[in-house]
């Protein structure tokens, strides 16, 4: 005689259920003479008893609490355990008591974070002997993901961002460390870029692309350069690279031409060079009244205003004093080649 398949049980039609089609049910197997140890009994070792405290994001002096190892599809899952290898049913009246307390703490952080509508909290306790309560956060207004199959929902939804993932983890660690213990879970760290950087990512389309799953801000930290790389520059006021050493030739009242290296483009000097087809006299009228300045030299680019007839003194050289009105019997006034 066939053995008749057993009905679909009529939760298959419920809205949360989250499979649709043809269903069988399937065969329910022998039970078993004796049960297999769990993880924490017999010769099986205990997970949780040779976790140290950096892989939880809140501890205590008697609870700890732990996440995932990766986000999921729930805006959270938690799981509380207890310091010290105990199941629900051996804990002692002091545990008892704290774990109530423990729990409704949990709860009430875990709902504090935005888009959880309600928290499950569940304990089954058949892979290991150690106290562990799993605490599940629905989303608000996912309205099919309500009652029993919030658990699967969690392995089919499509996982959270990783960002977001991580800072639910620290403001639950947060919260729960208002009232003791270490809060171990931090925040995700912005990836600072200085202005010269972004200005060059925004030149550039193809490396601005977010990549598929990650954000703009991700996409930035891994193309751009460090602060300290050629090209970028740390300085805000001189970001530029400097350009090759040009030499300008100028030509004196007298008539007699000197050239001279100028190196380093900056806005003094650019202001002093001498366009083609002008003398140093057609540059000179277009410049302001003379400025007195004490004669130094100091180390870098330095360039003097001057009276007219003289021109800026070439880099790495100390600037002349400024003379009187040049005439056209005293010789240039300029340095000479061998200067």
């Amino acid at each position: 005689m066939q053995d008749t398949p057993p009905s679909i049980p009529d939760f298959t039609q419920w809205p949360s259920f989250p499979f649709e089609g043809d269903i069988r049910v399937k065969p329910l197997a022998d039970p078993v003479s004796v049960e297999p140890p769990r993880k924490g009994e017999a010769h099986r070792e205990c997970t949780a008893c040779l976790a140290p405290d950096e892989a939880y994001i809140w501890v205590g002096e008697r609870w700890r609490v732990r996440a995932m190892d990766r986000p999921t599809g729930l805006p959270m899952v938690l799981i509380l355990e207890s310091r010290s290898h105990l199941d629900l049913g051996d804990l002692p009246n002091l545990l008892a008591a704290e774990l109530g307390v423990m729990t409704v703490r949990l709860e009430r952080a875990i709902r504090s974070l935005d888009g959880v509508a309600r928290v499950h909290v569940n304990r089954w306790g058949d892979g290991s002997a150690h106290l562990h309560m799993w605490f599940l956060a629905r989303p608000y207004g996912r309205l099919q993901l309500r009652g029993t199959f919030l658990s699967l929902w969690d392995s089919i939804l499509p996982p959270i961002s990783e960002e977001q993932w991580r800072e639910n983890l620290a403001l639950v660690a947060a919260w729960l460390a208002e009232f003791g213990g270490r809060p171990l879970a931090e925040p995700p760290r912005i990836q600072w870029q200085a202005p010269s950087s972004l200005a060059a990512q925004s030149a550039s389309p193809a490396e601005t692309t977010p990549t598929e799953g990650g954000s703009l801000l991700d996409a930035i930290g891994e193309t751009a350069e460090p602060p300290d790389a050629p090209g970028v520059g740390v300085n805000l006021e001189s970001s530029a690279a400097p350009a090759p050493a040009e030499t300008v030739a100028e030509e004196t009242p007298s008539g007699e031409t000197v050239s001279g290296a100028v190196s380093g483009p900056t806005t003094e000097q650019e202001t002093d060079a001498v366009p083609p087809g002008a003398s140093a006299a057609d540059v000179a009228e277009d410049r302001p009244e003379p400025v007195t300045q004490p004669t130094h030299s100091t180390p870098g680019p330095h360039i003097e205003s001057a009276g007219r007839g003289s021109r800026a003194a070439p880099t790495g050289t100390a600037a002349p004093t400024p003379t009187a009105e040049p005439t056209d019997t005293a010789g240039p006034t300029g340095p000479t080649e061998s200067d």
